[in-house]
């Protein structure tokens, strides 16, 4: 049985996948980042390859993703998280045409083929707003946590208007509304559609083609997708495990990396044997 797997380095948290050939997932793992990157992508391979119970020696290719790839000491290759989302996305739901990824410190929109190939994208890197660390502030400032944030919202009926979607700012404006005594729930409701508003209006510079499927660690808030559906007028395509869709593109990518050195060591080179590259694999 042949291994490889995907590891993609998040901002906030760093997932791995171990998958096996005619087998799919064969498992996962994910942990806080911190202040070590190095140190949580050889922490969450090391718990994925636990739960796989194989010897992390038994993996034959690593490809590295998200924005800590080049810190993955371990790792075989690096590829973009544009082109390891657009493919994982699409092994999910072959479906896919248009991919919302909403992370820690950024939000992306991809436009793939049928194949899972980029066709284009566009992605806001750099300010927090309309991603995980925008409501995560938000979160803070209410008191009540992260995980809260979404349920709470999908309880507000008179959702509030917020006059900016600065992360910097939203503190004062939240503030703003509590003294006025709106309720949380409209406030938080307020904030949902706020950044699903911005995020939309990115995505708006690709071609929204359907289907369109939401990933990151963004797509676990109930209330994030609901704004963004309601925004949209349509469903999106939201999978158990899409926080985890870019280390299944990589995983995906080290697979086919993983096939083609067994081709060319069993075939005497007839394919060419794969080497660690020393730059990025696009």
């Amino acid at each position: 049985m042949r291994y490889a797997a995907g590891v993609d380095v998040g901002s906030t948290q760093t997932k791995a996948v171990v998958m096996a050939e005619g087998r799919g997932i064969v498992a996962r793992a994910l942990t806080d980042t911190g202040a070590n990157v190095t140190k949580a992508a050889e922490h969450a391979f090391h718990l994925c390859c636990c739960e796989a119970g194989i010897d992390p020696r038994d993996v034959g290719f690593v490809v590295g993703t998200g924005y800590g790839r080049y810190k993955i000491t371990f790792g075989n290759a690096q590829m973009t998280e544009i082109s390891c989302h657009a493919r994982g996305a699409s092994y999910i739901f072959p479906s896919t045409r248009t991919v919302i990824d909403m992370g820690g410190q950024d939000a992306k929109a991809i436009s793939i083929g049928a194949d899972g190939q980029v066709l284009d994208f566009v992605m806001n890197d750099k300010c927090a707003a309309g991603s995980g660390r925008f409501l995560a502030n938000a979160a803070d400032v209410m008191g009540i946590t992260l995980d809260e944030v979404g349920p709470i919202s999908l309880e507000g009926t008179r959702p509030v208007k917020l006059t900016t979607v600065c992360t910097v700012f939203v503190e004062s404006d939240i503030l703003s509304y509590l003294s006025m005594g709106k309720k949380p729930p409209d406030i938080l409701r307020g904030v949902h559609l706020a950044i699903a508003k911005r995020t939309i209006s990115l995505a708006r510079r690709v071609s929204l083609e359907p289907d369109i499927t939401m990933t990151g660690g963004v797509a676990r808030n109930v209330g994030m997708v609901q704004a963004l559906e309601e925004v949209l007028e349509t469903k999106l395509q939201v999978s158990r495990d899409a926080h985890f869709i870019g280390a299944i593109g990589a995983a995906l990518f080290a697979l086919e990396k993983e096939d083609d050195s067994f081709e060319a060591e069993v075939y005497g080179g007839a394919v060419g044997a794969v080497t660690q590259p020393s730059g990025r694999v696009q």
